[in-house]
């Protein structure tokens, strides 16, 4: 079972990211302030959760959530300034459309940067920890897959509605024979072995 505050008696924001790893599309990241008392019996990890698992529980924290925000990096930024930073950056966006500014923040993981002098605690596997940290990485992966489908609208060559941009096999056998989109991340290594074989972008 999730455990409900890190802190008692102080307003904490959970902090999780979405698409780190893959190989398109953007970083998403979500902060989430959730109310004392806050109850659900399948918040977790968002990546434990089925797609039903996450959209219901994508409802009940905007229903429920005293605040919530969302921040998105997109590819090209991802190059500029490395996928560390703009996950970074992606939380600190997130956190820039709460109102109420918390006392705590909780991140998933082991790096973050000061956001506005705020405490915070960095807590590896949080998203399976701590309710705010899942309510983030929940709200963070379906707005993530949103995005993912809207692309695979434009490419469909690159069964984005299924893999969602991640390194399937699928995925780099279309990059292989279609090249790279404007949704591709070109720091990234694309193919395990020939990084040479794309004359330019699709």
């Amino acid at each position: 079972m999730l455990i409900s505050s890190y802190k008692s008696g102080m307003l904490e924001a959970g902090c999780d990211e979405a698409g780190r790893g893959c190989l398109a599309g953007p970083v998403v990241a979500a902060a989430v302030i959730l109310p004392g008392g806050f109850k659900s019996i399948i918040l977790n990890d968002s990546k434990l959760l089925t797609k039903g698992q996450r959209n219901e529980m994508r409802i009940q924290i905007e229903n429920e959530a005293l605040e919530y925000g969302i921040g998105i990096v997109d590819n090209e930024e991802i190059d500029r300034i490395n996928i560390l930073r703009a996950s970074i950056k992606a939380m600190h966006l997130a956190l820039d459309q709460i109102k109420q500014l918390p006392d705590l923040i909780l991140v998933d993981g082991n790096m973050f940067s000061a956001y506005k002098k705020i405490e915070h605690q960095c807590i590896i596997k949080g998203d399976g920890k701590y309710m705010s940290i899942a309510a983030a990485s929940v709200m963070a992966k379906t707005k993530r897959d949103e995005l993912m489908q809207q692309y695979a609208n434009e490419f469909p060559d690159y069964h984005w509605h299924t893999n969602m941009g991640y390194a399937t096999l699928e995925h780099r056998r279309a990059i292989k024979q279609f090249g790279l989109t404007r949704y591709h991340r070109k720091s990234f290594r694309q193919l395990p072995h020939q990084l040479n074989i794309f004359d330019g972008t699709v």
